[in-house]
């Protein structure tokens, strides 16, 4: 009895014929990561259609809605940190608090800076902490916190944070990459997550923490003009706040120097 092998059946690629890895290891073309490329064919047929269909749109929405801006696609991502290589040190800005900082080592914690795909331009998201909380009570901030002994990285607390705090599903978000640590007067070493945010992701605010979600335009804060230098004296010395006016709230202290960092590390590619 002669038996005829089946032929093997083709396996759907998003290959476009433009092969070029970026700094983070993606392909320029089809947005791949390398591990999705080399997984691709035995990837199970569930988990390539959520990358055809969901992953790639994300990021393809990412790519056009940042074209023409400071922060293109291809920029942006050499700006960062990659995954892989989460940055070290105590922070950049930590020579203007040694003095104010609390002893002890600093506490590791992480903030998600979630860039928003719009059909206008990207969008930042920011929340507007509750009155009633013991720290930053009504400050405007990226949604985060300390670092859990359970948290695999910082990509892992800053994606727990943000789903306690404006009910962020993992599944909505995709991390980029990394911005420059950040050290608080508080004694919190912060790493900052750069990530792309699905555009239908619906924020519901935990009462006890967040009082307001709201986005604003990348390329308004990525402005120089934008952002105000204010020089304060505390404890006799000179100090350095940075500052957004945006209608209605007051961006100003870590989470400008955050978004300063970025618009410095892009500036720094052109």
């Amino acid at each position: 009895m002669q038996t005829t092998e089946k032929p093997a059946r083709a396996v759907p690629s998003p290959c476009i014929g433009k092969c070029q890895l970026d700094p983070h290891r993606s392909c320029t073309g089809c947005l791949r990561s390398l591990d999705e490329i080399a997984r691709w064919s035995s990837m199970s047929e569930r988990e390539r259609q959520h990358v055809m269909h969901h992953r790639l749109p994300l990021r393809e929405q990412l790519r056009a809605s940042l074209e023409g801006s400071l922060a293109d696609h291809q920029r942006l991502m050499r700006a960062l940190h990659p995954l892989d290589a989460p940055p070290q040190g105590d922070g950049w800005n930590r020579s203007e608090l040694e003095d104010l900082l609390p002893p002890g080592p600093l506490v590791e914690a992480a903030v998600l800076a979630g860039i928003v795909p719009r059909a206008t331009g990207a969008q930042v998201i920011l929340t507007r902490r509750t009155e009633a909380l013991r720290q930053h009570g009504g400050q405007v901030g990226f949604p985060g916190g300390r670092t859990e002994a359970d948290d695999a990285d910082a990509v892992a607390a800053a994606l727990r944070e943000s789903n306690e705090e404006i009910a962020l599903a993992a599944g909505q978000v995709q991390a980029l990459g990394y911005l420059d640590p950040f050290v608080t007067i508080t004694g919190y070493r912060v790493t900052p997550v750069v990530a792309v945010i699905d555009p239908g992701f619906k924020p519901v605010p935990s009462p006890d923490e967040v009082a307001d979600v709201f986005e604003v335009p990348l390329d308004f804060l990525m402005s120089p003009d934008n952002l105000r230098h204010v020089e304060i004296v505390h404890r006799g010395r000179v100090r350095h706040v940075l500052e957004y006016s945006w209608p209605g709230q007051r961006i100003w202290g870590a989470t400008a120097a955050i978004l300063y960092n970025l618009r410095r590390r892009l500036e720094e590619l052109s």
